[in-house]
């Protein structure tokens, strides 16, 4: 660079012409080195949407720096680590200690506010251009980045621990009689339950792979199961519209089976444990067109929320204090689940419009935290009640530096709605690609990314941040029924109707990195344990396989 362009130490491609005087074409006329600036990610009441370029640097912010255009991430970690630790060489713990990082571009408004952040997948050089390709193809109002002005780069911590891949089946369990339809573990990841047509709840210890109890109680197919976010309860959901609570150290019923909506159950989602230390209440949706919340210790219910004029075909918890279903009626809704007031629970909200047919599954960005609550990747339970709700609440709060709370819903209509829900009834993109009806959607642990699985046999994955495409995974010869995230977010799983699970790497899309292969039959269900040990999987052939490294 230096003997053909003499002012390529200006930071740009200043000449265009080399010592014989011929033009000179530099790929997409970058320069060869840039200056940047980074920042810590923002914390989610600063959201970066409402930051101005032009403030002040704060004190997470470092000096501006001139890097190498073709930097790449591993990089840009080792110049983070060695800015926040010193770079002290006597130090050698200090080395040992890294933080791995994902980092975002920002893009920015005429105006200087911050559009969107675009991660930075493998180098500055290919990020820019893709900040750039979507500033002239869009409608968004961010203006192409600029290579002579100071670029502004956010980083954001990730998962020290890492889960090692899993690659082989360490067990087959036997035992259910008909399809198995759900199998999910506790949120300390020590219980593993399963149902299905056999209209039995099964539980089964997780290091021997042994069944622990079978609890009769259900008189038609289990179609849901949901614990609860302290791991001491479990719900369970039945075609003729019972619940029952379980206790999955006795396998005894809590209390008698409640009878809760006329029609199937669809969906069960608990309370936050952040929101409520005693995990006592859960919200249930049915083909009955009703929502109810109960308590499971009086086995009363607390409101009944009627507004569709359909199925309703899932429901979440959010963590702010909302609840959100989708329905066969094409929309979601929004519901208040507390409030100062007794008609505050159950108030309808807002209402969320935008899809062409019924809406098939709903995934927010809180989704994990709010499963696994107190619980961590170890799985360590803390020594009380009030020490469970303290880091509950602490592990939320880590989430919410994110962003606000950002909701995904897939539908009939082939497409997908990212939405911001707290803040507007419209969404703020509509994703599509998908060619057959997406059936599952799932937000990485650490919602940087969320995948969506489809009839059409692939899987997409997207930018949790602001919606954007990132990648499409093929490989599965069948429907794609169920996605689920390792607990450090680099690894998904899948299951299909082609009989496999498949293992797909979140730094390699291109291929997967492991095929799961063994069951005789469709794979309905699937659940990665949140301690990161194990994947279950569970088929049409009425056994659970056990998959680990």
């Amino acid at each position: 660079v230096g003997k053909t362009n003499p002012d390529a130490k200006l930071g740009y491609a200043g000449s265009k012409r080399g010592r014989n005087g011929e033009e000179l074409k530099s790929a997409d006329d970058l320069p060869s080195s840039v200056v940047i600036q980074l920042s810590a990610a923002k914390s989610g009441d600063d959201d970066a949407a409402t930051t101005s370029a032009d403030e002040d640097a704060d004190e997470s912010s470092f000096p501006p720096i001139d890097v190498p255009i073709d930097t790449n991430t591993s990089q840009l970690e080792a110049l983070v680590n060695s800015l926040l630790n010193g770079d002290d060489d006597e130090d050698e713990k200090k080395k040992t200690q890294t933080t791995p990082y994902a980092f975002y571009l920002s893009r920015t408004s005429p105006s200087g506010e911050t559009v969107e952040d675009i991660e930075i997948a493998t180098s500055l050089t290919d990020a820019i251009k893709r900040a750039n390709a979507l500033a002239a193809q869009s409608s968004s109002s961010a203006s192409p980045i600029s290579t002579e002005a100071v670029i502004k780069i956010t980083y954001q911590p990730l998962a020290v621990f890492r889960v090692r891949p899993v690659t082989r089946c360490t067990d087959t369990m036997p035992g259910h009689t008909d399809a198995v339809l759900f199998v999910s573990f506790s949120g300390n990841g020590k219980n593993l339950a399963s149902g299905g047509g056999d209209t039995t709840v099964r539980f089964w210890d997780v290091n021997t792979c042994l069944p622990k109890h079978t609890c009769p109680g259900h008189r038609n197919h289990i179609l849901c199961l949901a614990w609860s976010p302290d791991a001491t309860k479990l719900a369970s959901a039945d075609k003729n519209g019972v619940v029952i609570i379980w206790d999955p150290t006795t396998g005894k019923m809590i209390g008698s089976p409640i009878k809760a909506h006329s029609k199937w159950i669809t969906s069960i989602a608990w309370e936050p444990m952040h929101r409520n230390k005693l995990c006592e209440r859960l919200v249930t949706s049915s083909k009955d067109n009703l929502v109810k919340i109960w308590n499971v210790r009086t086995h009363r219910v607390v409101a009944t929320m009627s507004g569709h004029s359909d199925s309703v075909e899932c429901c979440k918890w959010g963590g702010e204090g909302l609840i959100y279903t989708g329905s066969r009626d094409r929309t979601i809704k929004v519901w208040g689940a507390e409030g100062p007031n007794n008609g505050d629970v159950g108030k309808l909200v807002k209402t969320l419009t935008g899809h062409g047919h019924r809406v098939n599954a709903l995934a927010l960005s809180c989704d994990y935290v709010c499963r696994t609550g107190p619980f961590d990747h170890t799985g360590t339970a803390p020594a009380d009640v009030d020490a469970a709700f303290t880091r509950a609440v602490e592990r939320y709060e880590e989430v919410k530096i994110q962003g606000p709370e950002r909701l995904v819903s897939g539908s009939d209509d082939f497409t997908l709605f990212y939405w911001h829900p707290r803040e507007s009834k419209k969404p703020v993109k509509r994703l599509t690609g998908h060619q057959q009806a997406v059936c599952s959607i799932s937000f990485s642990p650490d919602a940087r990314h969320f995948a969506s699985a489809s009839f059409d046999k692939k899987i997409k994955v997207w930018d949790g941040r602001n919606g954007n495409f990132v990648a499409t995974l093929t490989g599965h010869v069948g429907a794609v029924y169920q996605v689920a995230w390792s607990s450090d977010s680099r690894y998904l799983v899948t299951a299909s109707k082609d009989s496999t699970a498949k293992l797909w790497q979140v730094s390699d899309y291109k291929k997967a990195k492991e095929t799961l292969p063994g069951h005789a039959d469709e794979v309905y269900a699937l659940d990665w344990s949140p301690n990161g040990s194990a994947v279950a999987t569970g088929s049409k052939d009425r056994t659970i396989k056990i998959w680990k490294h």
